[in-house]
This record gives structure tokens, sequence and C-alpha cells, in this order.
């Protein structure tokens, strides 16, 4: 017996050029005690499917053309919102993508915690408050008593998550909607996250609907996957079927963007050094002393870097601890560790866009550290930045051939004359049509923004390029063509680049060499097949330990 059986599912949103047919036609069932993942790139339905049985998406534009959702027996989709209200977060709970934007900022988590125990089992908040602890502490929130009345802000994006499956478990649903619950988190948190929705999977017979992009995760949690493309379930089948002989080109191709293996060495990396950095330090010094006179922070240094007159609460973190490393000309070099080891840090640093507390970082025999604001600038025209996030880093005022021409004739590197034509042959580098440079940011994909942010970056035709997290943020088959696109524009103008990023397999793919960050320090590198197969450091080690493989699934 099915605990949820949809048949027929259409969610059709009505707008202004016509109808969107998000979910066209959905039918699954998932049973109790089951994990059913639905797969399938940005915009395939898999998150309006869901939404729509728990009456989430905004109606108007949205409306439910046809379907039924039988729940325990009951039809979710002829329930009213009264009805619907009894079920959310007390049968069925969700886990959403983003904690820091479901969790409420105003209110402690504790607060947020007990909320659904108030409402749906009308528990005392004394009860209440016990019980919430008791679920903190067992999906491994330490010290979870004095964590209680802390806010969001105040952990970490994997502490936050976290947070959110206790919230979405503690009122002890029968179904559980995980929707991208791993996608931002570090390798390491993400196989914690994981491993606890699997043990409580198991300890409350829990139904759960896992909602990826990433099919390396799905094939090691789910017992059935379901496939959609443009609104519709495309395939489904065991786990094992899918991943060993997926039936479906679409199936096939979301696997074939997977990346698999290691770089192939390139040829033409030079002996000879483009950036050498010693010893570097960057250091923020976080004073809560207040000066008495004025109400502001003391924020004047001692000899040791601290603030003079520091307070017993304040300290130094050190974003980056003593870091000597070499990359060489047309080399590709990739930073990883788990986020707040200082990777994004030491990018901004060698960028001097953070001035370092010490030590020396020498581009082309040149020492950087010790230059100004304009001294830096011709070398701003040699050094570039790719962000993680395209959106944030493009102007929204500004079109695409705005934001291509700027650096252009900033750098005097084109005329008015002669910058269309530059501009237009950036554009055919990064893969964009040409009739596309009026446009602005909003009125491109994930992908094509980051192409965007690319063809920025090169503009200046740079010779080193720092890509922080370029791909973390998009569905596998575009990270794919984003990755092959780096690889390419590398080779063909001969680039050298730092590439960061928490997820090992794309470093793996795209790096020649690989260096290991661990709490502001360099722990260990190596050329990244060595480095793959052996690795020094325990820390390297569960690293590497906790990368999704698709192996299993086969077993």
């Amino acid at each position: 017996m099915a605990l949820l059986e949809v048949n027929n599912l259409s969610t059709w949103f009505h707008t202004r050029n016509g109808v969107v047919k998000a979910v066209d036609d959905v039918s699954f069932s998932v049973a109790e005690g089951e994990t059913l993942a639905i797969v399938g790139e940005s915009g395939s339905g898999k998150s309006v499917c869901c939404y729509s049985l728990l009456g989430l998406i905004p109606m108007p534009p949205g409306k439910i053309e046809s379907g039924t959702a039988l729940f325990n027996g009951r039809d979710l989709l002829a329930l009213s919102e009264r009805e619907l209200r009894g079920i959310r977060g007390n049968e069925i709970a969700t886990i959403f993508q983003d904690p820091m934007t479901s969790l409420n900022p105003y209110l402690t988590i504790g607060e947020q915690l007990i909320e659904p125990l108030i409402y749906h089992r009308d528990m005392s908040r004394k009860k209440a408050r016990i019980r919430a602890i008791e679920l903190l502490d067992a999906v491994g929130i330490p010290r979870a008593e004095h964590r209680f009345d802390s806010y969001a802000f105040q952990f970490s994006g994997g502490m936050r998550q976290r947070v959110m499956i206790a919230m979405a478990l503690i009122a002890e649903p029968r179904l559980l909607i995980a929707d991208e619950p791993t996608t931002a988190l570090d390798v390491t948190i993400q196989a914690q996250t994981l491993k606890l929705i699997s043990e409580l999977q198991t300890q409350r017979n829990l139904a759960v609907i896992f909602i990826s992009h990433d099919l390396a995760v799905v094939a090691n949690i789910a017992d059935r996957v379901a496939v959609m493309k443009d609104g519709k379930i495309v395939e489904t089948n065991t786990t094992t079927a899918i991943y060993s002989k997926p039936q479906h080109p679409y199936t096939q191709t979301l696997l074939k963007a997977i990346p698999d293996g290691g770089k192939v060495q390139q040829a033409d990396i030079a002996d000879t050094p483009l950036l050498e950095i010693c010893r570097l330090k960057t250091w923020f010094n976080i004073s809560g002393k207040k000066n008495t006179r004025s109400g502001k922070k003391d924020t004047r240094k001692k000899s040791d870097g601290s603030a003079k007159g520091s307070s017993a609460n304040d300290h130094t973190v050190k974003a980056v601890d003593d870091v000597t490393l070499t990359i060489r000309r047309h080399e590709i070099l990739g930073i990883v560790g788990e986020s707040g080891s200082g990777k994004s840090t030491l990018g901004r640093s060698i960028l001097q866009l953070v001035k370092p507390t010490g030590g020396s970082v020498k581009y082309g025999g040149d020492e950087l550290t010790t230059l100004s604001r304009r001294q830096m600038k011709p070398y701003r025209r040699r050094m570039q930045m790719i962000f993680q996030d395209p959106y944030a880093s493009l102007n929204p005022r500004m079109s695409v051939f705005d934001a291509l021409a700027e650096p252009l004739l900033y750098h005097g590197l084109a005329t008015r004359k002669t910058v269309l034509a530059e501009v237009l042959a950036l554009m055919d580098d990064v893969g964009l049509a040409a009739d596309s440079i009026r446009k602005y940011p909003h009125e491109f994909s994930g992908g094509q923004r980051q192409r965007i942010a690319i063809g920025r970056a090169i503009a200046t035709k740079p010779e080193f390029i720092i890509a922080d997290e370029p791909v973390s943020a998009l569905d596998v088959t575009i990270q794919a063509q984003i990755l092959e696109l780096i690889l390419q524009l590398v080779d063909k103008h001969n680039l050298t680049m730092l590439f960061i990023s928490h997820d090992l397999s794309v470093v793996r793919y795209i790096c020649d060499r690989v260096a290991v960050m661990h709490q502001g320090k360099l722990i260990e590198s190596g050329a990244t097949e060595t480095l793959w197969h052996h690795p020094q450091q325990s820390y390297t080690q569960s690293l590497l330990a906790a990368v999704p493989s698709l192996q299993a699934s086969h077993n």
C-alpha cells in the first residue's frame, strides 16, 4: 500500500506570455519507509510538483488543472486551506533548499521549533522545549540546550540545515519532502546530513521524497528514482536500474554529465611560476569593545595585530594562516576545503581585494602587498575573478553589452568605435548569441549568466583568473557545459587559473594540481590524481571519503 499516490497531476501557470505547464500529467507513488528521488534540471517541475500537494504554490498565477493526490486515503488536492494546515508540518513535513531564507531571522530557533508542537499537539511550552532540545541533540547540534535560544545567523550553513531537519521531524510526520537539502553544503556536511536523514528515516519508518539535481547524491540514498523533464516524468525505475541501464535519452544525458575521472595533464604547463605566495596571513580581529567617548569600536592595533584594549570576548579569526603556494604559468590549481577553511579569503588576498596581515604575494616577480590602490590598476587588467553567483556579481541595471564593454573601455583596450566588435567576439567566445547583447541579466538562465560573468573576466585578456565556486549553483548538465567552456578558454587564451570549490568531483575533472585548506592553513597539495589515490592527511582522506559515488547504486 502506497502512503502517497499521485495520479495525473497537472499544475500550470497562467502568465501574460501564455501558459507554462510546470507539471503536466504526472503520476508517482511512495510507500512507508521508502525513499523516492525526483531528479531533473532546474525548471523541470520537481519542486512545483511537490509543493502543489501542500497548497504551497501561488494561486494565481498557478492553478492545479487536474489530478488526485491520495495521502493515507485522503485527496490532498481536494482539502481546504484549513485542512491542509493540519497536515503541513504535522503529517507531511518539508526541508527546504535554503535554510537561511526558510528560518525566521527575528525568532530564536527554539521558538520556531516548538511552534508545530504547540499548534498541532497542543503541548505546553515547557514540554515542547524539552522535546525540541532532545531533537536538536539528535540531529547533532552541540550544546543543544544553550543553542535553543540562538538565532539562525549564529549557525553555520550545515548547522542551519540540521535545525531545518529537526523542525521538519519534530511533529513526527509520516512523509518528509526534502527539496535539494544538501545543494549548498560542503561534501563532509552533505554526507553527515544524508546519513542523518537516513538514520531518522529508519528509526521512524518515514517515507521520503528527495528532490535533487545531483544524481551522485541520489544514487546512494534512494530506493527508486523518477526523472523529470519539462514538467513530465520521462522515466521511473529502481535506483540500480536507472544508473546501470537508463532507458530514456534525457536520463542518459544527465548521467553522462556527472564529472568522472581526472583531467588529462596539460603538456604546456611552464616550469616558471606566475604567482608565488609566501607565508601569507589574512587575519580579522573581531572586537566587542567600544570606545567610551564615541560609542565606536576601538580598532587601533597593537604590535601583535590585536585591537588595543581588547576584552576577553575579542578574538582573532585567522582566515588565512601562513600559506605558502606557487602557481605555474598555464596551470589550473584547485583549492578545496570546507566552508570557513579560508579558500575564498585566500583568493581575495591574492588579488588584494582584502589586504593581507602579513606575508608576500609576488605576481610575475612583482610584490603586490606593498602596492597602493592606484599602483594595483595595471595588475587588475592582468588578474580577474569569476564569482560564485553571477546574478549577484552582475549589475542588474547594465545590459550584457554594457557589462562586457565596461572593462574594455576602462583599461583602454577598446574605443567607442571598436568596442562593439570586441564585445561580439567575447559573446562568441563564451557561446552566447550575438542578438542577446541588449538583454539584461534577469533575462538569462543561471548558466547563461555565468557565461556572461566569464566573458567579463576574460574581456581584459588576463593572464590569471580566480574562479570562486563558479559552478556550485548549476545543474549537472549546465555545470558540464561551463566546465568545458573554462577548459577551452584556458587553452585558447593560455590562462593560468586558481579554481576554488568544495565539489571535489569538479576539482578532479578540471584541475592539474590540488591544494587542501583546513582552518586557514594549507595542509596538503599535489598532482590531482596522486592526491586522489594517495592522500596523506587524515582531513584530506575524510573529504575524499565523503564524495558521493555512483558505484553504490550498482551493487
